[in-house]
């Protein structure tokens, strides 16, 4: 399914764990330091250097980019990092996150009371997801590097939903599906 950021509610709750998603539009990145810098700003009562609400994060910090592309690798890092701040995201208004990994009960029960959803983008293919992006630009964090926010605008870029809003989880019915009894 095409879609293009930023997601509304209604689409949101319209998807489905295990369908495919090809995003095109804007999507940031955010990582570990600058998911604390965040929350960080938002529990001090101040603005956020750049508004995330109502969009998508993907949680990647780029490799640096060769000569004639746009970014280095872009693979999805490890998204259980990111549980600890979650709920002040989602609470702020981010609603649409992507990552790679499984995350926290906790999280997962934070995400449906906040009508989010979690989708996974493959990782090992960093090269290729760089490819789907057309324009990466620096937008907050700077002194971060690879971990700074990025503001991409992507192109049919992958990815799959994990987590949808009505308690769907595709690692969890995967597991079941292929589990084997062994007599």
């Amino acid at each position: 399914m095409k879609l293009r950021t930023p997601l509304d509610e209604k689409v949101i709750k319209s998807l489905k764990a295990g369908d495919m998603l090809y995003l095109s539009g804007t999507i940031y990145t955010g990582r570990d330091a600058a998911h604390q810098k965040l929350v960080d700003l938002l529990k001090e009562g101040k603005e956020l250097p750049v508004n995330l609400k109502g969009q998508t994060i993907y949680y990647v910090g780029p490799a640096p980019k060769k000569p004639g592309r746009v970014i280095g690798s872009a693979g999805p890092t490890s998204s259980y990092r990111m549980d600890p701040y979650a709920k002040t995201m989602m609470s702020y208004g981010l609603k649409v996150m992507i990552g790679k990994g499984s995350r926290s009960d906790k999280f997962i029960k934070e995400m449906l009371d906040e009508g989010g959803v979690y989708l996974q983008a493959i990782g090992g293919l960093g090269a290729l997801l760089a490819e789907k992006i057309k324009s990466a630009e620096v937008v907050a964090f700077p002194e971060l590097g690879a971990e700074a926010i990025y503001k991409l605008e992507v192109e049919d870029f992958p990815v799959v939903v994990t987590y949808d809003a009505h308690g769907g989880n595709l690692i969890k019915e995967g597991i079941e599906k292929y589990r084997r009894v062994i007599l």
